[in-house]
This record gives structure tokens, sequence and C-alpha cells, in this order.
């Protein structure tokens, strides 16, 4: 059995899809935090099979959008002196900015530096988002 110490002050996010912490991990830019960060893949989970966490120790700016985007179904736990103190479900978001880029050649995010990718869900359903620019598709399920 995998034993990871528990944090004092941060968060865990819990219930990641396994294999997508490592997306977590990068859109958030937990690699430029001067902190502990833990990455547990493929943990057992009595209710998804497999799954992964990511446990922060201190404080950072958490994106709930990105975490909405990557995956709706994650839990994340606010940690204050060793004590879960809120707990947080991430929503799929109405609209993501500089999360997703544009991959149409002729957008103008193509061609304007500096313009956000800004991206708006047109399909709850199928995950699908629609640059605002140029109509373009992504779905990210």
């Amino acid at each position: 059995m995998l034993n990871i110490s528990g944090i004092d002050n941060g968060y865990v996010i819990d219930h990641i899809k396994a294999g997508k912490s490592m997306d977590i991990y990068n859109y958030l830019k937990l690699g430029q935090l001067d902190c502990q960060v833990a990455i547990i893949k493929n943990a057992s989970s009595s209710k998804m099979g497999k799954k992964d966490i990511i446990k922060v120790q201190g404080e950072m700016n958490l994106d709930l959008d990105i975490l909405g985007f990557v995956d709706n179904h994650i839990t994340v736990n606010v940690i204050r002196d060793g004590k879960i103190v809120e707990k947080k479900n991430p929503r799929l978001p109405e609209k993501v900015t500089n999360v997703i880029r544009c991959k149409n050649p002729r957008c103008i995010t193509s061609v304007e530096r500096g313009l956000p990718q800004i991206f708006r869900l047109t399909d709850r359903h199928t995950k699908t988002y629609r640059c605002i620019y140029c109509e373009e598709k992504f779905s990210s399920k």
C-alpha cells in the first residue's frame, strides 16, 4: 500500500480520470510553484477503478474552470491546519481563455500575437467548444 503523507495547508485534487493528472499539472503550471506537489497516478478507486490524485502543499491560485474543462468530475479538497475545510466540484465552464489554442491557420489568433484564445461551450453533452473568432471546433471528450 502506497502512503503519501497528508498536507497542512493546500489542496487535494481528487477523482481525476486516470492519466489526466499531467494535463492538470501543465494547465495549472504546477511546475512553476515553489511548493511541494505530489502526483499519484492510477490509484485504486472503488468508484472509478483507477484514478489520479494531485496534492499541493501551499497556497496557489486554483483555476476551477481549467479543472472543469479537463475533467468535470474532479473533487477539490481545501486543506487548512491538516483538515478539509471546503470541498469544491468544478463544472464544465461556459468559456475557457488561453487553455486551448485554435488550430485554424486562418484564424485571427494565428496572425495577431497576444490575442487571447477564447473558446465558448457550444454542446455540453459532447463537451464541444468553438473559437469565438472563427468558430473552429474543439472537443474535449
